[in-house]
């Protein structure tokens, strides 16, 4: 087969599609020449299929079906589903609502029927697309033979709506802002739809985690996955999709792998999804294998490939987390480590007692100017500092390479003037300080490595939760704090694999929200009612602590 072919991005063959409630969908059609039959890839999205044309570049994110020409080449049909309510479909837009999972259980099924189909279909696609195929597999139409999930989270309220009950802006804003230009403005100009769900005010009528999200929480029915399943994510998507891919592997029912990249960002993860060099090393012997028969190297490869963002190259496991971590703890103290300005500069111990103490903070800081970042020492004219104005508690200076992949555990003791509050953190990497730099008292550089996020008021743990490394919060109630009594949060910041290397230290940095200046597209916005005064606790009695999975050397 050719590596490609040229495919009529402007004016595809157009499939009308009916659903079973009698809606029409649609659908875009992209075969190899010839009457085949070929093996079908099937993607869905709410971004239409006319818009396919445009490059699957940074400036395009949610160019992410993949690269079809590239797989048209190889010798596969690529069907490409408008979702209700998008595009040249009918309806109106359900989010991953139940009439989108039994749409995608008959679309599926339509492609499997086709004369040029050979009745196999694999999903494919990125991000949404891939938050879509949980549901297909889920489904199980008897033509589905196989799931290609790359970059996807499964549970809508936590990882993408309510980040530990907070409520985030990416969905309700940016997203659905974006999602109404693209379907009004297609690419080739032609049936423009506009779309007139307040998403936003869809989401804010569900605060907690009611029926409405557990409809749409593939998460809960993982297990339904019978198909084989190839779950790909990427370490650095930790405010949307990382756990989405690991979920994915672990609670799936049938044969399953999963791959984990260390792309730096989600620019780049869209450039890498866009590449068809991607796709032959990774998926294509995947596809190929439950699609065609075909002996490829997909069947040798460990159950667990996944890189460990700052080392070199890929590892390899049978379980994730991998055998052998070692579970170690960091105790937050008031010792200053004397290596970073911020409103306490407290410290991060791993071998010896912290003695009992607490710190707290007054909120908003007047030092804010754009959520909780700040300027530099210099204001102004030097720069935005997001760490001058939050709590840190920081290491000693590592003496040699420290290896993390796992979950990663904050117990924090806390309490608040408030009858509720809100906590941020961040797992960051500090950097050895540069002498022009520190002279001047600006912070060393560092790296965000994993983030985690609690409303006070939902430290409830699900069932089954209260001893795992990764806890998990019902978020069905709300629980107030009496002001001034200290409670226990226990927060999961985001799976990753990291390499802090030697001469770094290991920075905790705790705050009451975030910025638009530092999070990019998933700010969770500062609201008016959010003042107050929180105090965190430690020591014997109060062992606020990070808990850390360690790599054994390699």
């Amino acid at each position: 087969m050719a590596d490609s072919v040229t495919c009529p991005f402007d004016s595809p063959e157009v499939a009308t599609i009916q659903a079973r409630d009698g809606t029409r969908l649609r659908a875009a059609v992209y075969k190899p020449p010839g009457t085949g039959p070929f093996p079908v890839l099937f993607a869905a999205s709410p971004y239409r299929f006319d818009n396919n044309g445009l490059p699957a570049s940074p400036q395009f994110l949610w160019r992410e079906t993949g690269p079809i020409d590239f797989y048209v080449g190889q010798g596969y049909a690529y069907v490409h589903l408008d979702v209700r309510g998008s595009g040249r479909s009918e309806g109106e837009f359900d989010f991953l609502g139940p009439k989108d999972q039994a749409d995608l259980y008959d679309a599926i099924e339509w492609a499997g029927a086709q004369p040029w189909s050979t009745g196999k279909v694999g999903s494919i696609g990125q991000s949404y697309f891939c938050m879509l195929q949980w549901w297909m597999g889920i489904m199980n139409p008897p033509s589905l033979k196989c799931i290609g999930a790359h970059d996807g989270l499964n549970d809508l309220y936590r990882a993408g709506c309510y980040h530990g009950g907070i409520r985030c802006d990416f969905f309700p804003g940016y997203w659905w802002h974006q999602n109404r230009v693209i379907n009004a403005n297609p690419a080739n100009g032609q049936e423009p739809c506009h779309q007139s769900r307040d998403l936003d005010q869809w989401i804010s009528e569900h605060p907690l985690h009611d029926s409405f999200w557990k409809e749409r929480s593939a998460f809960e029915r993982l297990a339904e996955i019978r198909v084989p399943l190839y779950s790909s994510g990427v370490w650095s998507k930790h405010q949307l999709h990382t756990r989405g891919n690991i979920e994915g592997f672990q609670r799936a029912g049938g044969p399953r792998k999963l791959r984990m990249s260390g792309v730096p960002n989600a620019w780049a993860a869209a450039q890498e999804f866009g590449s068809a060099d991607f796709h032959r090393q990774v998926f294509l012997p995947f596809y190929d294998h439950y699609l065609k028969g075909l002996e490829t190297d997909y069947s040798g490869r460990p159950a667990v490939e996944f890189a460990v963002r700052g080392a070199a190259g890929m590892f390899q496991a049978d379980t994730w987390p991998p055998a052998g971590v070692e579970y170690r703890s960091w105790k937050l103290g008031g010792e200053a480590s004397g290596s970073v300005a911020s409103l306490n500069d407290g410290g991060l111990s791993a071998d010896r007692a912290v003695a009992a103490g607490s710190v707290g903070y007054d909120y908003p800081q007047p030092g804010w100017v754009n959520g909780v970042a700040g300027f530099g020492p210099k204001g102004p004219a030097s720069g935005f500092d997001p760490v001058r104005r939050v709590l840190t508690f920081t290491s000693a200076v590592l003496e040699q390479d420290l290896q993390i992949a796992g979950p990663v555990k904050l117990v924090l003791h806390l309490s608040s003037s408030q009858p509720d509050t809100e906590v941020f953190v961040k797992l960051a990497d500090q950097f050895p300080a540069e002498g022009a730099a520190a002279a001047a008292g600006s912070n060393p550089a560092s790296e965000v490595v994993t983030r985690g996020w609690l409303k006070a008021s939902h430290r409830a743990l699900a069932d089954g939760a209260s001893a795992d490394l990764a806890p998990m919060h019902a978020h069905d109630a709300r629980e107030l704090l009496v002001p001034g009594q200290v409670y226990r949060l226990d927060i999961s910041l985001e799976p990753t694999a990291y390499v802090f290397k030697a001469g770094h230290r290991i920075r905790l940095e705790i705050v009451n929200g975030d910025s638009a200046i530092t999070e990019a597209l998933w700010t969770h916005l500062y609201r008016p009612d959010k003042r107050g005064r929180d105090t965190v606790h430690y020591g014997p009695q109060h062992a606020s602590e990070l808990i850390l999975p360690v790599m054994p050397a390699r």
